[in-house]
């Protein structure tokens, strides 16, 4: 069988390489890195080493011109870039794997999919929670009751002193409004509040937002969702509130119990068999839950590149081979971007606003 040829797109200095999305492709038997662009030249010279890439470009367009790729890495996690990325990828017929967040508007998002729908494409995005084998595990949990039924699921960024807030939404938040939709399913309507510095958000508090996110503000996002189960969400960062690595994650709250889980491939999950939701109080206990099962330890390793690339990787070839969508899709990156962009609607007209969302640009450009 012929190799798929892949070429990998970075940007050194503006997003550099993501999160490692150019690490397993070489790995692969089915791959073959034909091609590396980068229009900086020490970080090309980086990539290519790390990659082993065949050839090496400055201009990605260029790469996409004379290659002839099958798959295309778009690895900058600066979002200013991914729509001209991804279009200029689907006009060349190539299948696409990318890093989130996905578009900086919804109008940016529905013409990717259009683009990959036109030529059938296949675009996966590293929302690499989705991927985990231990995701697997808590949704068979809560599908067979263990529980109880579930009644709302919160969710917090990092809440650093510099991302909190509306940077945190987008760059982290992306990550647990994409896990809550794997959890519960679609989102019908979102309520919402933006403040900076204790005030609603108005027009002069917008400025441009760090890694090409576009016009943004707000250092307080209070996001309450609700979905098509009648289960509700919630989402909040406050710039300096201390959450850190520890509270990036997300509760789901049920009827006899509730699980957690933080931001990452593979990490653990836990389990607290408590209604009361509260093992200080009545002597309840976590347990934790790993891919094999409550209690017990994780027999998967991440593998030496990254395994959650790795399993996106080897997903995106299966979809693409069997005709299907990838499990982390172009329509599941389009409904994350918008329960972001649906928290400052919200906040834009003063209430609560039904999904899928009639605006498709930045809400904050209207104030």
């Amino acid at each position: 069988m012929a190799k798929y040829r892949v070429g990998i797109i970075g940007h050194t200095g503006r997003g550099n390489y993501g999160h490692g999305l150019d690490l397993p492709w070489q790995h692969r038997n089915d791959c073959e890195v034909v091609a590396l662009a980068d229009p900086h030249d020490g970080g090309r010279a980086a990539g290519i080493k790390r990659t082993s890439a065949a050839k090496e470009y400055a201009d990605y367009r260029e790469m996409l011109q004379h290659e002839r790729l099958n798959i295309a890495v778009i690895c900058p996690r600066w979002i200013d870039q991914h729509r001209d990325m991804v279009i200029g990828c689907a006009e060349h017929g190539c299948h696409i794997y990318m890093e989130k967040p996905f578009c900086q508007t919804l109008a940016q998002a529905d013409e990717v999919v259009r683009a990959c729908e036109m030529r059938h494409l296949k675009l996966a995005i590293a929302h690499t929670n989705r991927y985990s084998p231990v995701l697997s595990v808590v949704k068979r949990l809560i599908r067979d009751g263990e529980i109880g039924e579930v009644l709302e699921v919160r969710a917090r960024g990092k809440e650093d002193a510099r991302r909190g807030g509306g940077e945190d939404l987008w760059v982290l938040g992306t990550h647990m409004l994409d896990l809550t939709r794997a959890l519960v399913g679609d989102a019908e309507s979102c309520f919402a509040t933006v403040r900076q510095d204790g005030n609603p958000v108005t027009k002069q508090h917008v400025a441009e937002g760090n890694e090409g996110i576009g016009p943004l503000a707000g250092d307080h996002i209070q996001a309450t969702y609700r979905f098509q189960k009648g289960v509700t969400a919630y989402f909040a960062s406050k710039r300096g509130a201390g959450g850190g690595a520890g509270r990036f994650g997300l509760q789901i709250c049920g009827s006899r119990g509730l699980i957690e889980m933080q931001s990452g491939y593979l990490k653990p999950a836990y389990l607290l068999k408590d209604p009361a939701w509260s093992p200080g109080r009545t002597g309840s206990k976590w347990e934790i839950i790993t891919s094999a099962g409550i209690g017990k330890p994780e027999p998967v390793t991440e593998g030496g590149h990254d395994g959650g690339n790795e399993a996106a990787a080897a997903d995106l070839i299966s979809s693409i081979e069997s005709d299907r969508q990838p499990i982390s899709s172009v329509y599941d990156a389009r409904a994350s971007t918008e329960l972001i962009v649906a928290t400052f609607e919200s906040h834009r007209v003063g209430g609560l606003v039904n999904l899928p969302l009639e605006n498709r640009q930045n809400p904050l450009t209207m104030l």
